[in-house]
């Protein structure tokens, strides 16, 4: 019934990730929280945050909040182990977001063993932050509950589109059962709602709404080249 009623709430609707990198300005949970609230306001339908205060700074929000840990410098560093994922649930969040990928992780795990034993603890669904269709197949078989397009470019697999790989959610969306989450490079409204055209279930959103200084560069950038 969790499940459903998830799956029900997010349909169609706008996740807001709120995250800032390591030594900004805004990198503390009650400026995350304030960020996140705004977005409530704004009419997103779930909020995704990262770190495990961060998490707890948003779980009482009013929607479905997808938590994640990231954590180390090996390509897996999304909720990379067992426990990171654990504590992820016990923060708070509603939907677990783990690295989907078919690679090594840091515990020796292997993907499936990752979300048995976040099943054996918690309630919470998983996501699996995939990059390719191959990844988003073995997650399902894993058992995930939501594939994401969150590393699609990053994994070598894919090329690095400049919007969001709208290819490859349709090829996920014929292949795969499991609800679609697109997240990646998704920069305007209208990437956003060719992302649900293409199949997504919900749209994940966050250096074009909540990165100020990427956005700022963006302005910036384009007035620089007008005077050039």
């Amino acid at each position: 019934m969790r499940f459903t009623d998830t799956i029900d709430r997010l349909r169609g609707g706008l996740i807001v990730s709120c995250q800032a990198y390591p030594g900004e300005a805004m990198r503390d949970p009650r400026t995350m929280a304030q960020v996140a609230a705004a977005a409530l306001v704004g009419g997103a339908i779930g909020i995704r945050v990262q770190g495990l205060d961060d998490i707890r700074a948003v779980a009482e929000l009013p929607v479905p909040v997808v938590g994640l840990w990231k954590d180390g410098d090996a390509d897996v560093f999304i909720t990379p182990t067992l426990e990171h994922a654990k504590a992820v649930a016990d923060a708070g969040a509603d939907i677990v977001a783990i690295d989907g990928t078919r690679r090594p992780r840091p515990d020796g795990r292997t993907l499936a063993e990752t979300v048995a034993g976040i099943r054996a603890h918690t309630d919470a669904l998983i996501m699996a932050d995939c990059g390719s269709l191959d990844d988003a197949v073995a997650a399902e078989a894993a058992g995930a509950d939501i594939l994401g397009t969150t590393l699609s470019g990053y994994t070598g697999e894919r090329p690095k589109t400049d919007g969001p790989d709208l290819e490859l959610i349709g090829l996920i969306a014929e292949r795969c059962t499991r609800p679609i989450v697109a997240e990646g490079r998704i920069h305007t409204p209208d990437h956003a709602a060719a992302a649900i055209a293409a199949g997504a279930l919900a749209v994940c959103v966050g250096t074009a709404i909540t990165h100020p200084a990427t956005i700022t560069s963006w302005f910036a950038d384009a007035l620089a080249r007008t005077h050039a």
